[in-house]
């Protein structure tokens, strides 16, 4: 009996392990897409290159973003999903070295698209593998990993920032060691992207791939890994095979037969997330420091409130995986539109009263920057993980994958848009640029009070 107590949390280690490796993706994810933060304005004076060109290197990430979120499945079904890690891995890795050390714009454009690609496959192979992988009574627990592995990236790609602005006595181009501090931020990312690809070898293949080439015997050997000893193997390997068969390999021909083409709960999921984007949230992780400067903080202080928001995003992501079950997804999203957009407005307000020599009056600029971390607040406590919660759940079996695929796909251009157009925006016109936000916050509440159906406590086959 102390025996089988024993076994357990030994056991249950080794999945948590397992799962904390492949969500090392995550943390890659998060911390490639916020790691130019840093860089933005030495890119700017490095190489004199304007805001609609500087806003294209910063944005064209999520060109490749969308290829490799694209193939990450079809690539996976045919080599394993370690495999497609570890591809990831190695284009994490060139994308580090490559940014930090360019040669000009354009290559610097060439190694983010490569980085892109490997942050797009690592968002679609993390959730995929732990769910093959993790038990089921621990399934939801240890798929919330990859979302936390996320936020955790984004805050320790700013906190890194921060600390080697410091070593270069607060200048994005001050030298240490021959390289520029901005090449540093981007260069660092060497050390986690090798990490992730050494643990890849570290952790099983998953069973459903093993059973679906055939090795029936490597996969009982993972599945007795990650469910125990006491699993009847022979049972889980034709189940897994059961339901293999089952599947409906959806396609793009299933999601179209509604009057505007797509079929109205398709329209639903692109909705959510274009709308989780619209609101102007990458905004914050993307250039928060180019805008901090823009209107008087010096750049160790804007590096450092990039810092505070991020450990602001983690905080609001652990209250969303609290609630999120309790109160419902549909209440979440509410609370949060509302909220983003009383800080959306504070923050327009704010920056109104920028002045000719380009700082803000010390109220409104106290208000901008409390209002910029309650607005970060409300989104990672509401749309930040209920979108992803609902895209999962709100589809028929039938078309989920592929209605899922488009969803994402259209999350990536909205980020996209919004990324590529800030730089232009904010020189046309700051405040104006946050009241546009403020507009798609408030816009989001009747979307979801109209089409978006309560998904909180239903089985997935009840999805119609």
């Amino acid at each position: 009996m102390a025996e089988g107590r024993k076994a357990k949390p030994d056991h249950l280690g080794h999945v948590i392990f397992i799962t904390a490796a492949a969500a090392m993706g995550g943390f890659l994810f998060g911390y490639d897409s916020s790691v130019i933060n840093g860089a933005v304005e030495a890119i700017r004076h490095r190489y004199d290159v304007g805001s609609a060109g500087l806003a294209q290197v910063i944005a064209i990430a999520l060109i490749g973003c969308a290829i490799g979120a694209a193939v990450a499945g079809r690539i996976a079904d045919r080599i394993g999903r370690i495999r497609v890690m570890q591809i990831a891995a190695l284009l994490f890795t060139v994308s580090a070295v490559g940014s930090a050390l360019p040669f000009a714009i354009w290559d610097l454009a060439l190694w983010r698209v490569i980085g892109g690609f490997g942050i797009g496959m690592a968002s679609v192979i993390g959730p995929a593998y732990i769910a093959e992988v993790a038990p089921p009574a621990y399934r939801g627990r240890l798929g919330s990993f990859q979302q936390a592995a996320i936020v955790i990236g984004i805050a320790v790609s700013q906190l890194v920032n921060w600390g080697i602005l410091n070593l270069a006595d607060g200048d994005q181009r001050g030298e240490i060691a021959g390289l520029e501090a901005w090449q540093w931020m981007l260069g660092v990312m060497v050390v986690p992207a090798v990490l992730y690809g050494l643990l890849s070898f570290a952790i099983p293949e998953s069973p459903r791939f093993l059973i679906s080439v055939g090795r029936h015997d490597k996969a009982k050997e993972v599945l007795s890994e990650v469910e125990g000893q006491a699993v009847d193997l022979d049972l889980r390997v034709n189940e897994i095979e059961l339901a293999m068969r089952s599947e409906h390999k959806s396609t793009f021909k299933d999601l179209l037969g509604g009057k505007a083409g797509f079929l109205p709960i398709v329209w639903i999921g692109i909705g959510l997330s274009v709308f989780q984007q619209l609101v102007g949230i990458n905004v914050a992780f993307y250039y928060s420091s180019t805008l901090w400067q823009s209107v008087g903080i010096d750049p160790s202080s804007s590096f450092f409130y990039s810092f505070t928001t991020s450990i602001i995003n983690i905080l609001g992501t652990v209250i969303a995986m609290l609630f999120v079950d309790r109160i419902g997804r549909r209440p979440l999203a509410l609370i949060g539109s509302a909220g983003m957009a009383i800080a959306l407005a504070l923050e327009a307000w704010a920056f109104a009263a920028k002045t000719a020599g380009g700082t803000l009056p010390a109220t409104e600029g106290t208000v901008a920057l409390i209002a910029a971390h309650f607005f970060v607040l409300f989104f990672a406590l509401s749309w930040g993980v209920v979108v992803w919660v609902f895209l999962g759940e709100m589809f028929p079996n039938k078309i989920r994958a592929a209605a899922l695929g488009v969803a994402a796909a259209a999350q990536w251009i909205a980020n996209w848009a919004i990324t590529a157009t800030f730089p232009s925006l904010s020189e046309w016109n700051l405040s104006g640029t946050y009241v546009i936000y403020m507009i798609f916050a408030l816009l989001s509440i009747p979307f979801v009070l109209k089409f978006v159906k309560e998904t909180k406590g239903k089985a997935l086959e009840e999805m119609g």
